[in-house]
């Protein structure tokens, strides 16, 4: 199977001793780099409602972009990021044969990049897959990235020899990906927060437990979709009743209630 995550805003640029790839779509980042340094402060701030401060930090990055990227200014993309998916996929501490296996299955969505592999070398950015950012492909990252994403996933099952694709991504990202020419079969994992009046999803929590999910499958070589409704960690557990086939619930008791 292959497991796809979205990215994160926060980014840890601490340096790591890993051997490393090159993104498959880096020509797309550069170009969408190169159309994103064009916009003033104000449209970029506007455009991915950033403070005055943020704004320029990420103006800044575009601005820096480097077509052919020197090594001080790349990190390994599942080590760069360190959002709250991140904290649940705890990447660092994968051993070698873990990531080598995560290298082939696990993919993280990327408004910039694209499709991104666990190590491949990603430059500081920040750009949100919903952004409506205006290129020569359409109005938005959507229309930009629509069909190259679904191919990009559809290439990888068939070199790992897999037809199921389990989405632990964001809505936002997820929806970048033209489920019409998708070949896979998709399953969708939800996680859930019970405070004793019925379980709801609460944001934090949930993409925490997406990233533990990206975990699990990786350290356990998941290859049949039935096999992630054993997942527990964190104290979360498979809802027969809640779920469908293609949509497992898992539930757990609020953790400020403990």
């Amino acid at each position: 199977m292959l497991v796809v995550i979205s990215p994160a805003k926060k980014l840890d640029w601490t340096e790591r001793d890993v051997a490393t790839t090159a993104p498959d779509f880096q020509g797309d980042a550069i170009k969408l780099a190169k159309t994103a340094r064009d916009l003033s402060h104000g449209d970029l701030k506007k455009l991915m409602h950033l403070s005055d401060a943020l704004a320029t930090l990420n103006l800044d990055r575009f601005k820096a972009f480097q077509d052919v990227p020197e090594a001080d200014v790349t990190r390994p993309a599942a080590l760069a990021f360190a959002g709250d998916t991140y904290q649940g996929l705890e990447a660092a501490t994968l051993d070698a044969d873990e990531m080598a296996w995560a290298q082939d299955h696990l993919r993280i969505l990327s408004g910039l990049y694209g499709v991104l592999r666990p190590l491949d070398l990603i430059q500081a950015y920040r750009l949100e897959m919903g952004s409506r950012l205006k290129t020569k492909n359409g109005k938005n990252l959507y229309d930009y990235w629509q069909g190259t994403l679904s191919n990009a996933l559809d290439a990888q099952a068939v070199a790992v020899g897999s037809d199921v694709l389990v989405n632990c991504a964001s809505q936002e990202y997820f929806g970048a990906v033209d489920l019409k020419s998708l070949k896979l079969r998709v399953v969708t994992p939800a996680f859930m927060e019970d405070k004793g009046q019925g379980p709801k999803i609460v944001s934090f929590y949930a993409k925490k437990a997406r990233g533990a999910m990206a975990r699990y499958m990786v350290q356990n070589r998941l290859t049949d979709p039935k096999s992630i409704l054993e997942f527990d960690a964190g104290g979360y557990a498979y809802q027969p009743d809640l779920s469908t086939a293609d949509k497992p619930v898992f539930v757990r008791p609020y953790p400020e209630a403990k």
